[in-house]
């Protein structure tokens, strides 16, 4: 894991590599968001490129039956949990991830942390002029942002050959830091995967619907909702004809099958089994005097005890509230407890 160290400090460090946790055939990294921006700094910095993609539930369902949804998967450089039944899953199966990190709070942080370092970025997705009013709502909340250019692609482009061309000519031609490409998986996977053969060393986020969130399109759950798990319900209820088949008939019976099976593996493992106590070794008595010797006990010496084991603890960690917060309902000219990034010490990057 590369980090920042210091305030206010642009000096890299470069840690061991990062834990890894298996749910369902899929590797997710065990960091939080706060490591997710310092190695989006730190590569940017030293000219690599990368890709960050945030399975939920439908995702996870997605890539244990369909190939090319793995593929996006694996091809990526950073693999979070945006999903708090797969943070409740890896806490199951004793093999606990420290954070959810949702692509919708990565977009304030990102965005942050490209206006104190001079890096420039792209929006590309969402409704028609979405990402236009997403543009203005980041300029106004971070001073300095340098915008490389915002497109809110027509419907079907992707089956029309010669204007998905041009579109990703016209987005590698700004040459930008960081693409935010908000189409929806996988078709939003399927861009970045083009437009990184022209752009090695841009760092890209598919981020579904979080360009309208910035925007004030759409309004993400209450915080109380995002944390027990129910954001999916707050979905549905806005947008009930396009999500209730995906949600009721195929994500939730995943999801309970997740559950399962991570407890299931975990009973397997024996992870969190009560270890048995050893019998006390009992102590010697004193033997009688030897033959010759003058009477009384002579003492044998005591042998030291035995060292009981101590139960082990079970290696589940606790879930953490993810760092970030997006605007309240209705403003969008605030991101409410943003992750702090420490500007570098030099300047910024040019």
């Amino acid at each position: 894991m590369r980090d920042v160290t210091g305030a206010g400090s642009a000096m890299v460090q470069t840690t061991p590599p990062r834990r890894r946790v298996n749910l369902y055939g899929v590797q997710f990294d065990a960091v939080t968001e706060g490591d997710v921006i310092a190695m989006v700094r730190a590569d940017l910095s030293q000219g690599r490129g990368g890709r960050i993609i945030t399975p939920n539930v439908d995702i996870l369902r997605r890539a244990a039956k369909e190939p090319e949804a793995r593929a996006h998967i694996e091809a990526s450089t950073v693999v979070v949990a945006d999903g708090t039944p797969l943070i409740w899953a890896a806490r199951l199966a004793g093999k606990a991830l420290p954070a959810r990190v949702p692509g919708s709070d990565l977009i304030w942080s990102l965005n942050e942390a490209a206006a104190l370092d001079g890096r420039s970025v792209y929006l590309l997705g969402g409704e028609p002029g979405t990402a236009e009013i997403a543009v203005e709502v980041l300029r106004r909340r971070f001073a300095g942002i340098r915008i490389a250019g915002h497109m809110s692609p027509p419907f079907g482009f992707d089956t029309r050959p010669e204007e998905y061309a041009q579109i990703c000519a016209d987005v590698a031609a700004t040459q930008p830091d960081i693409i935010f490409v908000g189409l929806g998986f996988p078709k939003q996977e399927r861009v970045i995967a083009r437009l990184r053969e022209s752009l090695p060393q841009t760092w890209f986020m598919g981020c579904g619907a979080a360009i309208g969130f910035v925007a004030g399109v759409h309004s993400r759950a209450p915080g109380w909702m995002q944390r027990s798990g129910l954001e999916w319900v707050h979905r549905l209820g806005r947008e009930p004809r396009r999500l209730a088949r995906r949600y009721l008939l195929h994500d939730t019976p995943f999801a309970v099958r997740l559950l399962s099976r991570s407890l299931v593996e975990r009973l397997i493992r024996g992870d969190g089994a009560k270890t048995p106590t050893p019998r006390p070794v009992p102590t010697p008595r004193s033997a009688p005097a030897p033959a010759g010797h003058a009477s009384g006990a002579v003492s044998v010496p005591t042998p030291p005890p035995v060292p009981v084991p101590r139960q082990r603890g079970e290696a589940v960690g606790i879930a953490r509230p993810y760092l970030t917060a997006p605007p309240a309902d209705g403003d969008t000219t605030r991101a409410r407890g943003v992750i702090r990034v420490a500007p570098p010490s030099d300047g910024p990057t040019p």
